[in-house]
């Protein structure tokens, strides 16, 4: 459960996992295909990196950096079933899924960027985190793909 994108180790077994995710995988719950689920971790890699702009600012039920501490701090899963924002979620605003291989490939590549980045310069403020460092950012994309490849059973 604990993990960092920036760390080498952490990254290439993320990425190890992202392999064993098929077009077939069954879910564990929620509502996303394995299809959608990529092109939506995809999606959270580009908002991520500041190439697809959002107006989603959500009333967290505690202060930003309580909810930063919980989230990304404690050992313990993400829950099941929280809304996305719409630019990330394939039903509403999100990248349509076009072919399984060329899309995982495309999440691959993002996550080999986000994993390069030296400062928090190009980073949005989340809308719930709100202003993140650079740890912290590790820290979520991390959790991010945990949790959806949970979703799968990888």
């Amino acid at each position: 459960m604990r993990g960092d994108l920036y760390r080498p180790e952490t990254k290439d077994r993320v990425l190890r996992r992202l392999a064993g995710l098929g077009p077939e995988s069954r879910r564990q719950w929620g509502r996303m295909t394995p299809h959608q689920a990529i092109c939506h971790l995809a999606d959270a890699f580009d908002w991520a990196a500041g190439r697809r702009p959002s107006d989603a600012m959500a009333k967290p039920p505690l202060p930003p950096f309580l909810m930063r501490l919980i989230a990304l701090r404690l050992p313990f899963k993400w829950p099941k079933g929280v809304r996305t924002m719409p630019e990330t979620d394939q039903m509403k605003g999100g990248t349509a899924p076009m072919e399984f291989e060329s899309d995982r490939e495309r999440l691959k590549v993002l996550i080999d960027e986000f994993a390069r980045w030296e400062t928090d310069a190009e980073r949005p403020s989340h809308p719930i985190f709100k202003t993140m460092g650079r740890k912290d950012w590790g820290r979520w994309g991390y959790r991010h793909m945990d949790h959806h490849l949970r979703q799968f059973g990888c």
